[in-house]
Formats: C-alpha cells, sequence, structure tokens
C-alpha cells in the first residue's frame, strides 16, 4: 500500500462518518472549491491545495512521498520527537519502519484545528441550536485556539522525521469522526435509560476495559449513576474543545447527557450550572477506537502495525 493511498482512505473513511453527512461535505468542498477559482492568481499560488479534496485540515501527510511503499507503520496517538528518536532506535535494532503514524495533529496539521472548528457549528446545529446562534458560540473559542497554536514549535516532530528519514502523517478529524459514529450507534443501539447504564455499555468495549484496568477508564463528570440520561450527545470530534457557553443552549434543546473525550474544568462548571449530565469516556481509549477503525483497514492490505504511545490496538 503507497502512502497516499493510507491518507486518502483515512481522508474517505472520515466522510463517511462525519456528522454532517457525505452530501453536506461534498457541499463544503464545493463551496471550497469556488472560493479558489475566485482567487488571485498569487493567492491561488499560496493556498493550501489539499483543501480541494481533504476537509480536514488538522490530518495531513507531513513528510514522505505519496508513491512510498509502506509494510510496516510505527503508530500512537502523540508521535514527537521522543516517538521518532523511538523508531530510529527501533530501526538500529532490526525493525523495518515505513511509517510514522500520529493521531493528533504536528506540523501544518497543528493550526489546522482551526480550519475543522466549523464543524462544531454544524454538530450544534444538529442538536437543535439554531445555525446562527452556533456560530455565534463558536466563532469567538474558534480565534482563541488559532491565537494559541499560532505561536507553537509546530515543526518539532517533522524536522526531527525529516532528519531520520521516516514518512510522517497524521490521522485527527477523520478518526473522531468515526469513534462519534461507533459510540452514537451503539447507544441507539442499546438505549441506556441511566448514566450508570452507559458508563456499562463503555465498559463492554475493549479499548475502554484497557483503560478502566489502568485506573483512567469512563467517569462521570456530572451526574450520577441513577440520573436518567434523556438525549445522548457523544462529544468527540470537531478539532478541540468548543463554547464554554454553549451547554445553556444545549440544554435548552434537550441535551441530557454529554459523553466526551474529556472536558475542561471551566466546561464541566457550565454544564453542571445548566443540569447536563457528562460522562468522560477517555482520552486514549476514545482516540484508540477511532484509529482502531482505520488501522483495521490499513491491515486488510497485509500492512503491519505497531502500537505505541498511548494506542491501545483492538482488532475487530
Amino acid at each position: 500500500m503507497k502512502l497516499g493511498e493510507i491518507y486518502r482512505l483515512a481522508i474517505k473513511m472520515g466522510i463517511e462518518a462525519d456528522p454532517r453527512g457525505k452530501e453536506e461535505v461534498s457541499k463544503y468542498l464545493e463551496k471550497v472549491k469556488r472560493d479558489y477559482d475566485e482567487l488571485s492568481e498569487k493567492k491561488k499560488a499560496r493556498f493550501d491545495k489539499e483543501l480541494l479534496e481533504n476537509p480536514y485540515s488538522d490530518s495531513r501527510i507531513l513528510n514522505g512521498k505519496e508513491d512510498q511503499i509502506i509494510k510496516r507503520i510505527l503508530v500512537g496517538i502523540d508521535m514527537e520527537v521522543p516517538e521518532i528518536i523511538l523508531a530510529d532506535r527501533l530501526r538500529e535494532k532490526g525493525e523495518r519502519i515505513d511509517l510514522i503514524l500520529a493521531h493528533h495533529p504536528e506540523g501544518k496539521a497543528l493550526p489546522g484545528l482551526e480550519g475543522v472548528m466549523r464543524l462544531q457549528e454544524d454538530i450544534l446545529f444538529l442538536q437543535g441550536i439554531p445555525i446562527n446562534v452556533a456560530e455565534n458560540l463558536m466563532g469567538d473559542r474558534i480565534a482563541e485556539v488559532s491565537r494559541s497554536v499560532h505561536p507553537a514549535n509546530h515543526n518539532r516532530a517533522v524536522d526531527a522525521a525529516k532528519l531520520l528519514g521516516f514518512a510522517f502523517m497524521n490521522i485527527h478529524t477523520p478518526a473522531d469522526n468515526i469513534v462519534t459514529k461507533f459510540l452514537t450507534d451503539l447507544f441507539v443501539e442499546k438505549k441506556p435509560e441511566t448514566v450508570g447504564e452507559i458508563i456499562d455499555i463503555l465498559l463492554e468495549i475493549p479499548e475502554y476495559q484497557d483503560a478502566q484496568a489502568h485506573n483512567f477508564g469512563p467517569k462521570i463528570a456530572s451526574g450520577s449513576e441513577k440520573s436518567r440520561c434523556g438525549k445522548i450527545w457523544v462529544d468527540m470530534t470537531g478539532g478541540t474543545s468548543g463554547s464554554k457557553n454553549s451547554y445553556e443552549k444545549l440544554s435548552v434543546a434537550g441535551i441530557g447527557t454529554i459523553v466526551g473525550m474529556h472536558m475542561k474544568e471551566d466546561h464541566l462548571v457550565e454544564a453542571k450550572k445548566y443540569g447536563i449530565n457528562v460522562v468522560i469516556a477517555g482520552h486514549m481509549p476514545s482516540d484508540s477506537i477511532g484509529m482502531n477503525l482505520i488501522l483495521d483497514e490499513i491491515e486488510k492490505d497485509g500492512i503491519n502495525i505497531i502500537p505505541t504511545s498511548g494506542l491501545i490496538r483492538v482488532k475487530r
């Protein structure tokens, strides 16, 4: 399997699981193309042309050529300079490593978080918040994230991969879309009535069982085991955490329980204030589910996966 094929497979799977639906993603890409066509030649030369086919600016090939043959991948949730040195040490010991694959963004994909956060506006709309209100809620938060990632040392890990001769790629929002759909469909099927039943359902999943065994399994952060769920929202995609001002609107829209990977403390205060139950499913196990479902497809082509750095590898 070639590097470019792995990249395009991940994007395709992300689109298929996108909470907006494939039709809406297609309309989004058409708009990006129209906007691109209207640019001056000077601005077209600076435009990130990956955006014409990939709606997820936080997922990119960071080093390597698309026609490079990949047979063995070192995969983790966070693949930074220490993990790239680990890959080099494994190679010194005779292990073949063709690609370093991260979940969380590195390099040019890190400032790309800003671009995918617009997805959250549509997600809030799908939960019953008017789109104009959703856009207003997210505007300041997107600007805040843009400012926070701008001064980061984006290319530190990418530079290390280049110096040591490794292909390097990350898959972020596509994997987050996939775990969001996986859990949403599961809750629709299982129909939990209480928050405690949500925990029980999560603990039937191997990734969460592994996390529980290592003391970072699912937890109830707001509400109790006996609290009734109401409408469940799996909040696990859209780049990074949204606006803390959204919880009042979500409560009015009928959301009873949020199941997330994690939640900032000031967000949790707001969720509690408006009576929303919160289940923190866990960051590493949730990210692992999304990545695992992609890796299962990659492995069908005979590629060998070496998990590390927080990836709880489970095959389905």
